[in-house]
């Protein structure tokens, strides 16, 4: 029986794989306003923390002259930049149900942070944190200016990620092994009553290795998208931590999926969230970058259980209500102001600088 020869040309058309079928584009009808709403909120924060530093600058020269210069309030807003001290009045409050008397705004403030975090992923840190903000502007500029971001390898970006659970850790055991009393020692030292009062100095009297290091910072946030809070932000890394419990979740459609991969290149944590069904990632801020960039109606979209869809102003609408609400409670219940007297500060202030971190030696257990 003669053996039948088949054409080259038909093997190879035969072994080639069938292409998939190219999926049909449904443009969605109604336009993305996310963006917008997380750029409000990101300028209205900016100011806000704008007026609570004028305002501390302010008191803080009134104490410095002795009261001589015209009065200024302290704003108890500006513990939001203690959150190593809203941890360690949180594990009083837990330890004893105590409110700290010192720096108790702190506590609420990085309360309310990390419940917007729980429900709506890292959002803190992509909706209000002032340093996102300035590390988002850098990275577009440095985009602008060069026509692309710097992206670390893959056998690079994951230990340099690793960095800042370090430097989590490191600040968690110090807390972790202090007990309720040793805190409360703590917040009344000098140092801990002040503790906002020398991280200003730290600024106005900025040594030069300091400004080399800012310097670097900065340089870095413009070639590499979001370096500082991707790197090295122990704050970021705890709320990320939170956030993986949070019932809200980016989720991809693959049946209304164009596979365009827009929603990847606009991430500004390098996710592939073109090709994930829900993205669990602690590194995901909740930005909706992903979401606003789709051409495709119900694509990728943030949702909660079921696939219920949560629209952008809900989002938005959940973050003002958390921050609003428990700032709004703390100062109902007189938890927001320090107790500290007025005179401790006029005494204190002036000599800020010679005021040393106590040891845990020095602190009454």
């Amino acid at each position: 029986m003669a053996t039948q020869l088949i054409p080259v040309e038909e093997v190879i058309a035969t072994a080639r794989p069938t292409p998939l079928p190219r999926k049909k584009l449904v443009r969605r009808e109604a336009p993305d306003r996310s963006q917008r709403y997380r750029r409000g909120f990101q300028a209205a924060f900016v100011l806000l923390n704008v007026a609570i530093g004028v305002q501390f600058c302010g008191f803080v020269r009134y104490c410095e002259s002795g009261g001589a210069s015209r009065f200024v309030a302290r704003p108890a807003g500006v513990e939001g930049w203690l959150p190593i001290a809203g941890l360690m009045n949180w594990k009083v409050f837990l330890l004893t149900g105590g409110v700290s008397s010192v720096h108790p705004a702190g506590m609420v403030l990085f309360g309310a942070f990390a419940v917007i975090c729980l429900l709506f992923r890292r959002a803190f840190c992509s909706w209000l944190c002032p340093i996102g903000t300035l590390s988002e502007y850098l990275w577009k500029l440095g985009r602008r200016l060069l026509g692309r971001n710097l992206v670390a390898p893959r056998w690079l970006d994951i230990p340099l990620r690793g960095l800042k659970y370090l430097l989590l850790g490191f600040f968690v055991n110090a807390v972790w092994t202090m007990s309720a009393q040793e805190i409360a020692s703590f917040m009344r030292s000098p140092y801990g009553v002040i503790a906002d009062v020398k991280m200003l100095n730290f600024f106005r009297d900025l040594s030069q290795t300091a400004a080399i290091v800012l310097f670097v910072l900065a340089m870095l946030s413009l070639l590499v998208q979001n370096f500082w809070c991707r790197y090295l932000c122990p704050y970021g890394a705890f709320l990320g931590i939170i956030s993986l419990g949070s019932p809200a979740r980016i989720r991809r459609n693959p049946q209304a999926c164009i596979d365009c991969a827009k929603c990847a290149k606009a991430c500004p944590a390098a996710l592939k969230v073109d090709k994930l069904l829900q993205v669990r990632s602690a590194e995901c801020t909740g930005c909706l970058e992903c979401v606003a960039v789709c051409p495709a109606e119900g694509a990728p979209q943030l949702t909660l259980p079921a696939r219920r869809r949560l629209p952008a102003w809900a989002l938005a609408a959940g973050i003002a209500a958390i921050f609003f609400g428990g700032v709004g409670y703390a100062k109902l219940t007189h938890h927001w102001n320090s107790s500290v007297p007025g005179q401790v500060y006029l005494e204190l202030i002036p000599e800020a600088n010679a005021a040393s971190h106590p040891m845990p030696g020095d602190l009454q257990r």
